[in-house]
């Protein structure tokens, strides 16, 4: 499980900013049990974020350090090898004074069904790793597993740290193996070390990013294959049949065509029969958004593990987002815990009149663009809202932030003033 999330000169984001999933005295139940205790009370943690704000704002830059980060800890052992003494990262490009500074990325998870909490993070340069570290907190108390920096003199330790006996493995021999642009968490994993290994197993069963348009056809091809999973075909079939049809799209059932072996989405037609209809060429873009849709979000709820999708409202109808949300708020559709933060520029999510409201107070964060170019992330209970507050009105007349600075009519008297000096 996730329960906190911390960047810094990452794209626009260039001071540091921390997501949490922990819950406060704003939660109004949605909550989930981590298993820990802070102070003697039991921490909880939100299944779902969805992250407000105005067009380019940096909402995907968020979700995008999240993708940077798992692609660092799957490819770095491998695939940063190929470009010696050079880092893919995305620094804040507005100054010149950022681009030189390291990019800063940092997790809380909770693992292991006796769950201890785990905080692993690390810094980027263009050429190397200036800093990395995992720490665990069995029984609430920390325990350093390793603690890693480039610039440490051997006098006070050297590069690498080893404090106690939480980290059990080799330590020596994988020192030997990572490169200055190489995370030692790959490593590990790479060479098999148990611990570390479950580490890595997290960064490569979350961190699921839905990104519309780019990744329809993807999408759809993973929501196929799970219609032929083995041993699993039937469950899938009947669950994604019995979505389709609460979306309202027509469906009635779905097979495979025998000469061309593609899917097929039968429709009801108007005198009570069905037909099937193309589904490359026929069949609506709605229709494809739901159901490679469906996928990713099977797989997630099966995993218990997190979904990060881009502009929710780009991809479904605004009832269809606020169900999903429902979805994964509800224990019983979601009995593993799986989580799901999402950008959106729907407000429609945060109103009572039309769609009930499916998130909380506490589970809305905002982005919003400074004067300088560079993101502001923040959660909307800084703004203290009352329960009975109607947050889509609040939203959309600036109350929180995060909505664009532009009068009424500015544009239209924009192009009005450019038409009128053309015709001059």
């Amino acid at each position: 499980m996730l329960i906190r999330f911390r960047l810094a000169n990452h794209r626009s984001i260039r001071d540091e900013h921390e997501l949490s999933l922990i819950a406060t005295e704003f939660d109004e139940g949605t909550a989930r049990r981590t298993g820990l205790k802070q102070r003697g009370r039991d921490v909880s943690a939100q299944p779902v974020l969805g992250v407000f704000g105005a067009n380019a704002s940096g909402k995907s830059n968020l979700l995008s350090g999240f993708r940077l980060m798992r692609d660092a800890v799957q490819d770095s052992f491998a695939d940063w090898a190929k470009t010696p003494e050079m880092v893919p990262r995305q620094p804040f490009k507005l100054d010149s004074a950022s681009r030189e500074e390291t990019s800063l990325f940092e997790v809380d998870l909770v693992l292991g069904q006796d769950p201890v909490r785990y905080t692993y993070g690390f810094e980027l340069s263009d050429e190397r790793v200036e800093a990395e570290w995992l720490h665990a907190y069995p029984h609430g108390r920390r325990n350093i597993w390793f603690d890693r920096e480039a610039d440490r003199p051997e006098s006070e330790g050297g590069e690498f740290i080893f404090r106690g006996e939480g980290f059990k493995g080799e330590r020596e021999p994988l020192v030997k193996l990572t490169r200055p642009n190489a995370l030692f968490l790959s490593v590990g994993a790479t060479l098999n070390d148990p611990q570390l290994s479950a580490i890595h197993r997290w960064f490569l069963n979350n961190l699921w990013l839905v990104t519309p348009g780019r990744d329809l056809s993807a999408r759809v091809n993973w929501t196929r294959q799970l219609l032929t999973r083995p041993n699993q075909a039937e469950n899938y079939y009947q669950r994604i049949v019995q979505l389709l049809q609460a979306a309202d799209l027509g469906v009635t059932r779905l097979d495979t065509d025998p000469d061309t072996g593609e899917i097929r989405l039968w429709h009801r037609t108007p005198d009570g029969g069905e037909a099937p209809l193309d589904f490359h060429t026929e069949e609506s873009l709605g229709t494809h958004a739901w159901f490679a849709f469906l996928g990713p979000m099977l797989t997630v709820l099966d995993q218990g593990s997190a979904l990060l999708v881009d502009e929710l409202d780009s991809s479904l109808h605004p009832t269809l987002a606020a169900e999903v949300v429902r979805v994964f708020q509800d224990p019983t559709s979601n009995p593993r815990g799986a989580q799901l933060i999402f950008t959106t520029h729907d407000a429609t999510l945060l109103g009572n009149e039309v769609l009930d409201r499916p998130l909380n107070r506490d589970q809305v964060w905002i982005t919003a663009k400074k004067r300088s170019g560079e993101t502001e992330l923040y959660p909307l209970i800084e703004a203290k809202p009352r329960k009975e507050e109607n947050l889509e009105r609040g939203y959309l007349r600036g109350r929180y932030g995060g909505v664009p600075r532009v009068t009424v009519g500015e544009i239209v008297r924009k192009l009005s003033w450019q038409e009128a000096k053309a015709m001059a």
